[in-house]
């Protein structure tokens, strides 16, 4: 049954060399945008909240100042 068809020619993909160049051109600028994205997302969120703790270990005051903003909130809400 091979025998039958004729010699593929050109790139697996079935892209020209052209569109190939294009097509590498556009998904190399697609990564860059996809990683500056990432890294200025993962520098806002370890602002936010870092992952790995310093050297005194998680710090309890943002939960108990959190806690009692929601309590004032609520009190607000319900006065």
């Amino acid at each position: 049954m091979s025998a039958s068809l004729p010699p593929r020619e050109g790139s697996l993909s079935g892209l020209t060399e052209t569109e190939a160049k294009e097509f590498h051109k556009i998904f190399v600028f697609s990564f860059i945008v996809f990683t500056l994205i990432a890294i200025v997302a993962h520098f806002l969120v370890w602002s936010w909240r870092p992952w790995i703790p310093g050297p005194s270990g998680y710090s309890t005051s943002m939960l108990t100042d959190h806690a009692h903003y929601a309590m004032a909130l609520a009190a607000n809400a319900f006065a």
